[in-house]
């Protein structure tokens, strides 16, 4: 769920600018904790990824918003409230929030991500790998420069165990993900945990991501509309 100014809006490809409030079958407004609430009773989903985009783009924030869904959603929640520092990671932990994503987009320099390594559990900790196109969205030029698979060569050697594979050119579109790339990153770190974000198309996608060793998707668009639904989420995570 993406949050901007208060509302739950729709993402798509990464043009922010131009996000509109979600339109849904599960709900008849946009307000977040009724989006997350039919999340939750609708679907049985357990777990939340938040983009807060009005922290993301150094404009305000939702903390207090945030905090109320991880009182009231009955979801625990992944969060991007655009952390850049360990003081503002801690920030989104002490909402309630039970793990914090530290994103590429907004990270500044490799040391501050190894001080937030340092200072926060590794099961506190995403690492989202924001790429446009294949290419890696940051202010830090380290990681600007690099491939994919070099960052999560590096992250793996920093002990972050967890990471989203974010491809916002694909967020919103239904183009599907990038399958080459995931391959890859199964393949050459096993012991990653690889969520996927953008372009899941239905519930075959799901199925395909989880026989390639995918943990977890971000989905929004195609529960919006319907295509991904409660009975499918129950097989998918029917105990085999």
């Amino acid at each position: 769920m993406d949050l901007r100014d208060g509302l739950a809006v729709h993402a798509r490809r990464g043009e922010r600018e131009n996000y509109q409030p979600v339109v849904s079958v599960l709900t008849d407004n946009a307000e977040p904790l009724s989006v997350a609430k039919a999340f939750h009773e609708k679907l049985d989903l357990s777990e939340l990824y938040i983009a807060d985009l009005d922290a993301i783009q150094g404009r305000g924030h939702h903390r207090a918003l945030i905090s109320r869904l991880a009182q009231h959603s009955g979801m625990s929640l992944i969060v991007d409230a655009g952390a850049s520092d360990v003081t503002s990671a801690l920030q989104v932990l002490d909402t309630g929030a039970s793990r914090v994503i530290i994103g590429a987009e907004t990270l500044a320099s490799w040391g501050t991500l190894l001080a937030i390594d340092a200072a926060i559990p590794a099961h506190h900790r995403v690492f989202s790998l924001d790429m446009r196109a294949g290419q890696i969205l940051s202010r830090c030029l380290e990681l600007s420069v690099s491939t994919p698979m070099e960052v999560l060569s590096r992250l793996h050697q920093a002990d972050w165990r967890e990471v989203i594979l974010l491809d916002l050119a694909r967020v919103g579109t239904q183009a599907g993900v990038d399958r080459m790339l995931i391959a890859e990153a199964r393949r050459r770190f096993p012991a990653l945990t690889l969520l996927v974000g953008g372009g899941v198309r239905d519930v075959n996608d799901l199925d395909d991501l989880k026989a390639a060793g995918v943990s977890g998707v971000l989905v929004a668009t195609a529960l919006h509309q319907g295509l991904i639904t409660r009975r499918h989420v129950a097989a998918l995570t029917a105990p085999v």
